[in-house]
Protein backbone atom coordinates (compact mmCIF):
# COMPACT_ATOMS: atom_id res chain seq x y z
CA UNK A 1 0.00 0.00 0.00
CA UNK A 2 0.76 3.75 -0.94
CA UNK A 3 2.57 5.86 2.13
CA UNK A 4 0.55 8.66 2.91
CA UNK A 5 2.95 11.85 4.28
CA UNK A 6 4.20 11.23 7.53
CA UNK A 7 3.99 14.63 9.05
CA UNK A 8 -0.44 14.27 9.53
CA UNK A 9 0.51 11.58 12.05
CA UNK A 10 1.80 14.17 14.49
CA UNK A 11 -1.33 16.48 13.50
CA UNK A 12 -4.64 16.18 14.99
CA UNK A 13 -8.01 17.18 13.65
CA UNK A 14 -9.46 20.17 14.93
CA UNK A 15 -11.20 19.20 18.61
CA UNK A 16 -13.55 22.54 18.08
CA UNK A 17 -14.46 21.42 14.71
CA UNK A 18 -15.08 18.18 16.16
CA UNK A 19 -17.72 18.98 18.68
CA UNK A 20 -19.54 21.44 16.61
CA UNK A 21 -20.09 18.29 13.89
CA UNK A 22 -20.88 16.52 17.54
CA UNK A 23 -23.64 19.41 18.34
CA UNK A 24 -25.10 19.38 14.73
CA UNK A 25 -25.65 15.60 14.45
CA UNK A 26 -26.93 15.96 18.72
CA UNK A 27 -29.08 18.80 17.53
CA UNK A 28 -30.61 17.14 14.10
CA UNK A 29 -31.35 13.94 17.05
CA UNK A 30 -33.83 16.43 18.85
CA UNK A 31 -31.26 17.09 21.72
CA UNK A 32 -31.59 20.86 23.00
CA UNK A 33 -28.00 21.46 22.73
CA UNK A 34 -26.33 25.12 23.96
CA UNK A 35 -23.24 25.51 21.64
CA UNK A 36 -20.30 27.67 23.46
CA UNK A 37 -17.46 25.82 21.29
CA UNK A 38 -17.09 27.80 18.22
CA UNK A 39 -15.01 31.36 17.26
CA UNK A 40 -17.73 32.67 15.25
CA UNK A 41 -19.22 35.79 15.70
CA UNK A 42 -23.39 35.54 16.64
CA UNK A 43 -23.56 38.90 14.25
CA UNK A 44 -24.62 38.86 10.83
CA UNK A 45 -22.08 40.95 8.52
CA UNK A 46 -23.07 44.68 8.41
CA UNK A 47 -25.30 44.72 5.45
CA UNK A 48 -23.33 47.24 3.92
CA UNK A 49 -20.44 45.04 2.93
CA UNK A 50 -22.85 42.39 1.63
CA UNK A 51 -24.00 45.40 -0.40
CA UNK A 52 -20.42 46.50 -1.42
CA UNK A 53 -19.88 42.82 -2.34
CA UNK A 54 -23.45 42.70 -4.46
CA UNK A 55 -22.28 45.72 -6.47
CA UNK A 56 -18.74 44.14 -7.00
CA UNK A 57 -20.39 41.29 -8.57
CA UNK A 58 -22.68 43.23 -10.47
CA UNK A 59 -19.85 45.34 -11.84
CA UNK A 60 -18.36 41.87 -12.96
CA UNK A 61 -15.76 41.46 -10.17
CA UNK A 62 -15.64 38.51 -10.69
CA UNK A 63 -13.22 37.08 -12.75
CA UNK A 64 -8.99 36.71 -11.64
CA UNK A 65 -7.55 39.00 -9.22
CA UNK A 66 -4.35 40.31 -8.54
CA UNK A 67 -2.25 37.40 -6.49
CA UNK A 68 -1.01 40.42 -4.22
CA UNK A 69 -4.21 41.42 -3.68
CA UNK A 70 -5.92 44.72 -5.34
CA UNK A 71 -4.40 47.30 -4.79
CA UNK A 72 -7.21 49.08 -3.11
CA UNK A 73 -7.32 46.75 -0.51
CA UNK A 74 -3.85 46.70 0.34
CA UNK A 75 -3.78 50.53 0.28
CA UNK A 76 -7.24 50.25 2.98
CA UNK A 77 -5.14 47.61 5.08
CA UNK A 78 -2.09 49.99 5.09
CA UNK A 79 -3.90 53.11 6.20
CA UNK A 80 -5.75 51.04 8.94
CA UNK A 81 -2.30 49.69 10.07
CA UNK A 82 -1.31 53.69 10.47
CA UNK A 83 -3.94 54.66 11.89
CA UNK A 84 -5.19 52.13 14.78
CA UNK A 85 -1.73 50.72 14.90
CA UNK A 86 0.63 52.95 14.55
CA UNK A 87 3.04 51.09 11.90
CA UNK A 88 3.85 52.42 8.34
CA UNK A 89 3.73 49.15 5.89
CA UNK A 90 4.06 50.14 1.68
CA UNK A 91 0.63 48.84 0.39
CA UNK A 92 3.01 47.92 -2.95
CA UNK A 93 5.81 45.50 -1.60
CA UNK A 94 4.83 45.01 2.23
CA UNK A 95 1.08 43.68 2.21
CA UNK A 96 -0.73 40.74 0.83
CA UNK A 97 -4.07 39.56 0.69
CA UNK A 98 -4.87 35.84 2.04
CA UNK A 99 -7.45 34.07 1.94
CA UNK A 100 -8.84 34.61 5.64
CA UNK A 101 -5.91 34.61 8.96
CA UNK A 102 -4.92 31.13 8.72
CA UNK A 103 -3.96 31.28 5.40
CA UNK A 104 -1.78 34.35 5.93
CA UNK A 105 -0.44 32.37 9.04
CA UNK A 106 0.83 29.73 6.77
CA UNK A 107 2.91 32.09 4.28
CA UNK A 108 3.73 33.66 6.71
CA UNK A 109 5.52 30.06 8.43
CA UNK A 110 5.98 28.68 4.73
CA UNK A 111 8.27 32.16 4.16
CA UNK A 112 10.42 31.75 6.72
CA UNK A 113 10.83 28.13 8.24
CA UNK A 114 13.06 25.67 6.75
CA UNK A 115 12.72 22.02 8.11
CA UNK A 116 14.59 20.98 11.34
CA UNK A 117 14.22 24.91 12.48
CA UNK A 118 12.82 24.88 15.96
CA UNK A 119 9.39 27.49 16.33
CA UNK A 120 9.08 28.72 20.03
CA UNK A 121 4.93 28.76 20.49
CA UNK A 122 3.17 29.21 23.63
CA UNK A 123 0.97 26.94 25.29
CA UNK A 124 -1.87 26.67 25.80
CA UNK A 125 -2.62 28.66 22.21
CA UNK A 126 -4.31 27.88 19.09
CA UNK A 127 -3.62 24.48 17.72
CA UNK A 128 -3.23 25.65 14.17
CA UNK A 129 0.07 27.80 15.07
CA UNK A 130 2.10 24.16 16.08
CA UNK A 131 0.15 22.28 13.61
CA UNK A 132 1.36 24.27 10.43
CA UNK A 133 4.94 24.61 11.70
CA UNK A 134 5.06 20.42 11.79
CA UNK A 135 2.85 20.09 8.46
CA UNK A 136 5.94 22.61 7.25
CA UNK A 137 8.56 20.38 8.86
CA UNK A 138 9.68 22.90 11.60
CA UNK A 139 10.62 21.76 15.11
CA UNK A 140 7.58 23.00 17.72
CA UNK A 141 8.95 24.23 21.17
CA UNK A 142 6.31 24.44 23.35
CA UNK A 143 6.98 27.68 26.09
CA UNK A 144 4.62 27.23 29.20
CA UNK A 145 2.38 30.18 30.04
CA UNK A 146 1.03 28.74 33.05
CA UNK A 147 -2.46 30.46 34.74
CA UNK A 148 -0.58 31.16 37.43
CA UNK A 149 1.01 33.82 35.63
CA UNK A 150 -1.76 34.98 33.42
CA UNK A 151 -1.25 32.47 30.67
CA UNK A 152 1.77 34.66 30.03
CA UNK A 153 5.38 32.76 29.81
CA UNK A 154 7.71 33.71 32.20
CA UNK A 155 10.15 35.10 30.48
CA UNK A 156 13.13 32.70 31.36
CA UNK A 157 10.75 30.46 29.73
CA UNK A 158 11.75 31.79 26.05
CA UNK A 159 15.58 31.97 27.19
CA UNK A 160 15.72 28.55 28.50
CA UNK A 161 13.91 27.33 25.13
CA UNK A 162 16.20 28.92 23.14
CA UNK A 163 18.59 26.62 21.00
CA UNK A 164 20.96 27.00 18.08
CA UNK A 165 17.76 25.59 15.75
CA UNK A 166 15.65 28.58 17.57
CA UNK A 167 14.15 30.47 14.20
CA UNK A 168 10.74 32.30 15.45
CA UNK A 169 8.27 32.70 17.97
CA UNK A 170 4.82 32.75 17.79
CA UNK A 171 2.79 35.36 18.96
CA UNK A 172 -1.29 35.73 19.85
CA UNK A 173 -2.32 38.42 21.52
CA UNK A 174 -4.83 38.84 22.40
CA UNK A 175 -4.94 34.97 23.02
CA UNK A 176 -7.20 32.32 22.08
CA UNK A 177 -8.54 30.41 23.95
CA UNK A 178 -6.96 32.63 27.48
CA UNK A 179 -7.90 36.19 25.85
CA UNK A 180 -4.76 37.33 27.41
CA UNK A 181 -1.99 39.39 25.97
CA UNK A 182 0.91 41.00 26.24
CA UNK A 183 2.20 44.71 27.93
CA UNK A 184 4.33 46.92 25.49
CA UNK A 185 7.39 46.35 28.25
CA UNK A 186 7.15 42.63 27.71
CA UNK A 187 6.63 42.82 23.91
CA UNK A 188 9.67 45.09 23.85
CA UNK A 189 12.11 43.14 26.10
CA UNK A 190 10.07 39.72 24.21
CA UNK A 191 12.00 42.20 20.63
CA UNK A 192 15.19 42.81 22.35
CA UNK A 193 15.17 39.22 22.95
CA UNK A 194 14.58 38.15 18.85
CA UNK A 195 16.88 41.02 17.83
CA UNK A 196 19.65 39.38 19.91
CA UNK A 197 19.23 36.16 18.48
CA UNK A 198 18.03 36.92 14.90
CA UNK A 199 14.36 35.68 15.58
CA UNK A 200 11.83 35.97 12.99
CA UNK A 201 8.52 37.10 15.37
CA UNK A 202 5.73 36.13 13.71
CA UNK A 203 2.48 37.74 15.30
CA UNK A 204 -1.17 36.44 14.90
CA UNK A 205 -3.51 39.80 15.62
CA UNK A 206 -6.80 38.34 14.74
CA UNK A 207 -8.05 39.16 17.63
CA UNK A 208 -6.59 42.94 18.32
CA UNK A 209 -10.04 44.76 18.24
CA UNK A 210 -11.68 42.66 20.88
CA UNK A 211 -9.89 43.84 24.59
CA UNK A 212 -11.96 45.47 27.33
CA UNK A 213 -9.39 47.29 28.80
CA UNK A 214 -6.32 49.05 27.77
CA UNK A 215 -5.98 48.76 23.42
CA UNK A 216 -3.64 46.05 22.93
CA UNK A 217 -0.26 47.23 21.31
CA UNK A 218 0.70 45.59 18.09
CA UNK A 219 4.76 44.06 18.12
CA UNK A 220 4.96 45.62 15.59
CA UNK A 221 5.18 48.77 16.61
CA UNK A 222 7.53 48.09 18.92
CA UNK A 223 10.92 49.96 18.50
CA UNK A 224 13.29 47.50 16.41
CA UNK A 225 10.49 45.50 15.71
CA UNK A 226 8.90 45.67 12.81
CA UNK A 227 11.81 44.61 10.12
CA UNK A 228 11.33 41.28 12.35
CA UNK A 229 7.89 41.28 12.39
CA UNK A 230 5.01 39.21 10.73
CA UNK A 231 1.63 40.36 10.97
CA UNK A 232 -1.25 37.87 10.67
CA UNK A 233 -4.48 40.11 10.15
CA UNK A 234 -8.15 39.05 9.47
CA UNK A 235 -12.15 40.63 8.98
CA UNK A 236 -13.61 37.26 10.39
CA UNK A 237 -13.60 38.34 14.33
CA UNK A 238 -13.67 42.38 14.00
CA UNK A 239 -16.08 42.49 11.08
CA UNK A 240 -18.52 39.46 11.39
CA UNK A 241 -16.99 37.75 8.23
CA UNK A 242 -15.42 34.27 9.18
CA UNK A 243 -17.33 32.58 6.16
CA UNK A 244 -15.66 35.13 3.43
CA UNK A 245 -12.46 33.91 4.14
CA UNK A 246 -10.25 36.96 3.50
CA UNK A 247 -7.43 38.83 5.72
CA UNK A 248 -3.85 40.05 5.14
CA UNK A 249 0.12 39.79 6.09
CA UNK A 250 1.82 42.33 6.55
CA UNK A 251 5.52 41.71 6.56
CA UNK A 252 9.25 43.03 5.16
CA UNK A 253 8.88 43.14 1.37
CA UNK A 254 11.66 40.24 0.68
CA UNK A 255 8.92 38.01 3.13
CA UNK A 256 6.14 39.12 1.37
CA UNK A 257 7.91 38.02 -2.12
CA UNK A 258 8.55 34.58 -0.79
CA UNK A 259 4.76 34.59 0.57
CA UNK A 260 3.59 35.99 -3.16
CA UNK A 261 5.09 32.49 -4.44
CA UNK A 262 3.29 30.51 -1.61
CA UNK A 263 -0.23 32.44 -2.25
CA UNK A 264 0.25 31.71 -5.92
CA UNK A 265 0.72 28.04 -5.82
CA UNK A 266 -1.75 27.47 -3.25
CA UNK A 267 -5.09 29.99 -4.42
CA UNK A 268 -3.53 32.31 -7.15
CA UNK A 269 -6.15 35.05 -5.69
CA UNK A 270 -8.78 36.26 -3.02
CA UNK A 271 -11.59 36.48 -5.07
CA UNK A 272 -12.12 40.41 -6.31
CA UNK A 273 -15.72 41.03 -5.15
CA UNK A 274 -14.78 39.75 -1.45
CA UNK A 275 -11.94 42.13 -1.84
CA UNK A 276 -13.94 45.09 -2.55
CA UNK A 277 -16.51 43.74 0.89
CA UNK A 278 -13.10 44.07 2.59
CA UNK A 279 -11.94 47.41 1.37
CA UNK A 280 -15.06 48.77 1.68
CA UNK A 281 -15.05 47.66 5.55
CA UNK A 282 -11.72 48.90 6.39
CA UNK A 283 -12.77 52.66 5.25
CA UNK A 284 -16.70 53.18 6.28
CA UNK A 285 -16.93 54.66 9.07
CA UNK A 286 -20.90 53.50 9.90
CA UNK A 287 -18.82 49.42 9.35
CA UNK A 288 -16.25 50.50 11.80
CA UNK A 289 -18.82 51.86 14.02
CA UNK A 290 -20.58 48.31 13.90
CA UNK A 291 -17.54 46.41 14.54
CA UNK A 292 -17.62 48.90 18.26
CA UNK A 293 -21.07 47.53 18.65
CA UNK A 294 -19.66 43.96 18.55
CA UNK A 295 -17.04 44.38 20.98
CA UNK A 296 -18.84 46.23 23.34
CA UNK A 297 -22.21 43.62 23.10
CA UNK A 298 -18.99 41.17 23.78
CA UNK A 299 -17.76 43.72 26.65
CA UNK A 300 -21.85 42.92 28.63
CA UNK A 301 -21.64 39.41 28.02
CA UNK A 302 -18.26 38.87 29.67
CA UNK A 303 -19.55 41.24 32.30
CA UNK A 304 -22.80 38.79 32.48
CA UNK A 305 -20.65 35.97 33.08
CA UNK A 306 -18.53 37.57 36.10
CA UNK A 307 -22.00 38.65 37.24
CA UNK A 308 -23.40 35.22 37.80
CA UNK A 309 -20.16 33.89 38.64
CA UNK A 310 -19.91 35.96 41.57
CA UNK A 311 -23.74 35.39 42.27
CA UNK A 312 -22.84 31.32 42.31
CA UNK A 313 -19.78 31.66 44.22
CA UNK A 314 -18.12 28.23 43.29
CA UNK A 315 -14.65 26.72 44.21
CA UNK A 316 -15.17 24.01 41.64
CA UNK A 317 -15.27 26.49 38.69
CA UNK A 318 -12.77 29.56 38.92
CA UNK A 319 -13.94 32.16 36.61
CA UNK A 320 -11.04 34.50 35.34
CA UNK A 321 -11.71 37.57 33.93
CA UNK A 322 -10.59 37.54 30.04
CA UNK A 323 -8.68 40.79 28.82
CA UNK A 324 -9.28 40.03 25.35
CA UNK A 325 -10.98 37.82 22.32
CA UNK A 326 -14.42 36.51 22.74
CA UNK A 327 -13.52 33.12 25.46
CA UNK A 328 -13.45 32.46 28.91
CA UNK A 329 -11.13 29.99 30.16
CA UNK A 330 -12.52 28.48 32.88
CA UNK A 331 -10.72 26.51 35.80
CA UNK A 332 -11.85 23.11 36.70
CA UNK A 333 -8.73 21.48 37.39
CA UNK A 334 -10.11 20.81 41.47
CA UNK A 335 -12.92 18.63 39.53
CA UNK A 336 -9.78 15.97 39.40
CA UNK A 337 -10.75 14.87 35.30
CA UNK A 338 -9.30 15.19 32.38
CA UNK A 339 -10.66 18.36 30.50
CA UNK A 340 -11.96 15.93 27.51
CA UNK A 341 -13.68 14.02 30.27
CA UNK A 342 -15.30 16.99 31.81
CA UNK A 343 -15.89 18.23 28.46
CA UNK A 344 -17.50 14.89 27.49
CA UNK A 345 -20.02 14.96 30.79
CA UNK A 346 -20.97 18.57 30.24
CA UNK A 347 -22.42 18.10 26.89
CA UNK A 348 -24.17 14.72 27.87
CA UNK A 349 -25.46 15.78 31.02
CA UNK A 350 -26.44 19.12 30.88
CA UNK A 351 -26.11 19.79 26.90
CA UNK A 352 -23.66 22.50 26.53
CA UNK A 353 -20.98 22.51 23.91
CA UNK A 354 -17.26 23.16 24.97
CA UNK A 355 -13.66 22.96 24.06
CA UNK A 356 -11.30 20.95 26.30
CA UNK A 357 -8.35 22.86 26.97
CA UNK A 358 -6.20 19.93 26.60
CA UNK A 359 -6.78 20.54 22.56
CA UNK A 360 -4.63 23.63 22.98
CA UNK A 361 -1.72 22.29 24.87
CA UNK A 362 -0.52 20.95 28.03
CA UNK A 363 -0.85 23.99 29.94
CA UNK A 364 -4.63 23.88 29.15
CA UNK A 365 -5.38 20.86 30.81
CA UNK A 366 -8.51 20.59 33.26
CA UNK A 367 -9.70 24.25 31.64
CA UNK A 368 -12.50 24.72 28.96
CA UNK A 369 -13.28 27.39 26.46
CA UNK A 370 -16.28 28.78 26.44
CA UNK A 371 -17.27 31.44 23.67
CA UNK A 372 -19.08 34.40 24.78
CA UNK A 373 -19.50 34.41 20.73
CA UNK A 374 -23.09 33.50 21.27
CA UNK A 375 -26.61 35.26 22.30
CA UNK A 376 -26.84 36.81 25.59
CA UNK A 377 -29.45 34.21 26.33
CA UNK A 378 -27.28 31.40 25.39
CA UNK A 379 -24.39 32.40 27.16
CA UNK A 380 -26.40 33.08 30.74
CA UNK A 381 -28.07 29.81 30.00
CA UNK A 382 -25.06 27.48 28.85
CA UNK A 383 -22.78 29.08 32.05
CA UNK A 384 -25.81 28.52 34.51
CA UNK A 385 -25.56 24.61 33.50
CA UNK A 386 -22.32 24.53 33.94
CA UNK A 387 -21.98 25.70 37.02
CA UNK A 388 -24.85 23.57 38.60
CA UNK A 389 -23.71 20.70 37.10
CA UNK A 390 -20.07 21.63 38.60
CA UNK A 391 -21.75 22.37 42.27
CA UNK A 392 -23.97 18.76 42.19
CA UNK A 393 -20.93 17.12 40.91
CA UNK A 394 -19.29 14.66 44.12
CA UNK A 395 -15.21 15.04 44.57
Amino acid sequence: MNELNVQFEKIRQSQTVAMGDRIMALKAAGRAIVGLQMGDPDFATPPAVLDAAFKAMQDGFTHYAPSRGTLELRRAASAKLQRDNSVSYDPETELLITHGGIHAYYLAMQSVVNPGDEVLVPDPSWATHSNMAIMLRGNVVRVPAPAENGFIPYFESWEKALTSKTRVIVLNYPCNPTGAYLTREYLQKLQDFAAAHNLWIVSDEVYENLYYGEKPTSVAAIEGAQERTLLVHSFSKTFAMTGWRVGYLAAPARVIENALKAGQNSITCVAPFVQKAAAFALTDPDVRQTSETMRLAYARRRELVLRISHELESDKVLVTPPMGAFYFFLDMRLLKMTSVEICERILEEVGVGLVPGSAFGAQGEGFLRMTIAASDEDVEEGFRRIMAWAENLKI
